[in-house]
């Protein structure tokens, strides 16, 4: 029997990105999916989206951008998703659904999904359905372990540092405020596994009104952990015993150099709508990127071992930077600027000279300086 998915969140990211990953290994034979797909948040925004999602000719992926030096333009045609549900309004068939059928689950919501609403602190203000996603998750957690405490393995695609470990962090803190038993709360911790993941692709523009357009770039690497199923395989997808490298790579190439590019364009008072690919279009600009990879980013990086890893993922991420069908505009990437400096570059510095702090790193150094004085 397949492997059958739960998506918690709409997002075109999730579309462009496990939504396809999940089509791709079902048409080459895999028994993972089909995806049901619920709403978690209130309005009617996306109605229309869910509405859309079922459609018997699926929904429509555009990747389109440079890769290994070729331009790519295709379209792919996602059938992995069967199901849209909203969870406001159908929260019983949710109920069935998560206890009965479903052996991974999948999220995406948002920055701010794991936080936790005030109301839903308390089991009785929470209601039947509670406002956040956690209070949610906990309640159908419940729910399926009542029924039988099948086995579930948790797969979180939040942009948040070590998502897994948060995610249940913030379960167990959460179920110790609804007083939940201890036979429950030791089958969270020992039956439902939740894996930390990284993911890495630029999802430029929704369609209408379903679909995304996607960079060809992309990563999803998830965290093994102990007896753990894999799921599913396929080229972009990385199961590994550590993420620490993946992560390292991703913030410290790819937004270290979105970081620089913009500190540049504050510094210049340059125009709004510039892009990333725009002002790398400036042949100076250019040549102080490539010569601070080189002569910064990729020594820190050698500092730990990483010097190939390194150099490979500097020349991706230039020719993601070069994306001809990527409008990435510098004045999104500077807003919380100096928070940004002190995640992407600041901690390069205290990562690499915490090993050898001899290891000249002048161009980053001058960075962090200026945007703390700033600030």
């Amino acid at each position: 029997m397949a492997t059958r998915v739960l998506q918690f969140g709409t997002s075109r990211f999730l579309q462009a990105h496990a939504d396809l990953f999940i089509h791709e290994a079902r048409e080459a034979g895999q028994d993972i999916g089909p995806i049901t797909v619920v709403k978690t948040t209130t309005g009617t925004d996306r109605s229309r989206r869910i509405q859309a999602f079922v459609g018997p000719d699926g929904f429509p992926v555009r990747i389109r951008g440079y890769e290994a030096g070729q331009t790519i333009d295709r379209e792919v045609r996602v059938k992995s998703v069967i199901r849209a549900i909203e969870a406001q309004h159908d929260w019983s068939r949710l109920e069935d659904i998560f206890a009965h059928e479903t052996e991974v689950v999948l999220s995406n919501t948002g920055d701010l999904g794991f936080l936790v609403a005030g109301l839903d602190r308390n089991p009785k203000t929470a209601g039947k359905i509670p406002a956040s996603f956690p209070a949610k998750l906990l309640r159908l957690l419940r729910h399926r372990f009542d029924l039988g405490a099948a086995p579930l393995l948790i797969l979180p695609c939040e942009l948040v540092n070590a998502n897994g470990q948060e995610l249940r962090r913030t379960l167990t803190e959460l179920a110790r405020d609804w007083h939940e038993d201890s036979d429950f709360t030791d089958w969270i911790g020992t039956t439902v596994t939740i894996c930390d993941t990284l993911v890495d692709r630029i999802v430029s523009e929704p369609l209408e009104p379903i679909g995304a357009v996607a960079e060809p770039y992309a990563l999803w690497a998830i965290r093994r952990v102990p007896d753990m199923v894999v799921p599913f395989s396929h080229p972009k997808v990385v199961y590994t015993d550590d993420l620490t490298p993946f992560v390292r790579l991703k913030l410290h190439i790819l937004n270290l150099g979105h970081t620089w590019l913009a500190a540049r364009w504050l510094a210049e008072g340059r125009a709004a709508s510039e892009t990333v690919r725009e002002i790398l279009a400036i042949p100076p600009i250019r040549d102080e990127l490539l010569g601070l990879y080189r002569d910064e980013v990729v020594p820190g990086f050698a500092a730990h071992g990483m010097a190939e890893a390194a150099d490979r993922y500097a020349i991706q991420t230039v020719e993601r930077f070069d994306n001809p069908f990527l409008n990435h505009r510098l004045s999104d990437i500077a807003q919380n600027h100096a928070i940004k400096v002190s995640h992407r570059v600041r901690a390069f510095l205290d990562w690499v000279h915490g090993v050898d702090p001899d290891i000249p790193l002048p161009r980053l150094e001058r960075l962090a300086r200026t945007a703390l004085q700033a600030h």
